[in-house]
């Protein structure tokens, strides 16, 4: 039959079919499209119990218009559904996120300051001590994110001035609030929750990396925290880059590939790799920036914490290339 669905019913007109659909991401905060496939059949169901309706006949242009519709509503409530391909398996995901300026605000609810603190030694870990020249993990094993629950001595600085004279209340002040370590059982539950809740990701091999929400969440606060813009004193000082775009979809890479030159800043997912370098063949595969031949090899995400994420064949054999050791 033809497919009258195949645009949101009264595009452009926010009625019940939005309303249901935005209930139904607030229940569930992340789905891919598949999953939001008869979600949406179900909800113009009810809406006109008369016709039709297969899970077949709702079609992309379904979703963007009733998405489109449903985000001109909740704009200013600092709320929008946004979407995104997943690194790993290309599912186009669809997610309820909040735009407030300060991101970690939005998890604030579902856990304790502490906890809260120790999704930040995370995250800092995933992109600061795990995300380097060498190599760009940015994730975490599983051992590695439940010692990270142990918070960290304070500051010697923040020491002195809880030993200097004054005040209980004026040195409480200068040293700042407290931050407690977290139980390694409660830190696994936080870990728990956040692969619940859509925002870690956790790999068949123990790693814990950020999952298309998180990505789409706080694609704004990773950059702003991680990527350092040159100094205002030092004409020297060379901004740092931790955080880079896909050079095909533009979207973050934290899974994927680079290139071999590692002062180059050129990064790709798998599939955008792909489709660029599809027609070339051999030494015609070149860097589209520093013009390095391509090779495809160096890897960004978990594989890059296998001795360096870089592979070479040697007599029909392949191995793992430690590049601290090239």
């Amino acid at each position: 039959m033809s497919n009258r669905y195949a645009d949101s019913p009264d595009p452009g007109h926010y009625n019940h079919t939005h309303r249901a659909l935005l209930q139904a991401f607030l229940s569930q905060s992340v789905m891919t499209f598949d999953e939001l496939k008869p979600v949406i059949a179900e909800i113009l169901i009810a809406h006109e119990p008369d016709r039709e309706i297969l899970v077949n006949d709702i079609t992309q242009q379904t979703v963007t218009s009733m998405v489109q519709t449903i985000n001109a509503h909740v704009n200013a409530l600092d709320y929008e559904i946004r979407s995104t391909r997943n690194q790993n398996n290309r599912n186009l995901t669809y997610a309820l996120v909040n735009g407030t300026s300060d991101p970690l605000t939005q998890i604030a609810t579902s856990f304790t300051p502490d906890e809260i603190a120790y999704i930040k030694r995370l995250l800092d870990f995933m992109f600061e001590t795990n995300n380097t020249k060498i190599r760009e993990v940015m994730a975490v094993k599983g051992l590695k994110a439940v010692q990270l629950a142990k918070a960290p001595p304070r500051n010697r600085q923040s020491q002195a001035a809880g030993d200097g004279d004054g005040d209980e209340e004026s040195m409480a002040t200068q040293a700042g609030p407290v931050i407690k370590s977290v139980l390694p059982n409660d830190a696994e539950k936080v870990l728990s929750q956040l692969v619940v809740q859509g925002f870690f990701d956790r790999s068949h091999a123990g790693y814990y990396s950020l999952a298309p929400r998180a990505l789409m969440e706080l694609r704004t606060y990773l950059k702003e925290t991680y990527n350092e813009p040159p100094g205002d004193e030092d004409e020297d000082d060379e901004p740092v880059t931790r955080i880079r775009d896909c050079e095909g979809c533009r979207e973050i890479v934290t899974v994927g590939l680079r290139c071999d030159n590692k002062e180059c800043g050129v990064r790709w997912h798998d599939h955008c790799a792909m489709q660029y370098f599809r027609n070339q063949q051999g030494s015609r595969r070149r860097c589209p920036k520093c013009k390095a031949e391509w090779e495809g090899e160096t890897y960004v995400g978990e594989k890059a914490d296998q001795a360096g994420g870089r592979r070479r064949t040697t007599n029909g054999q392949s191995s793992m290339i430690d590049e601290d050791d090239e």
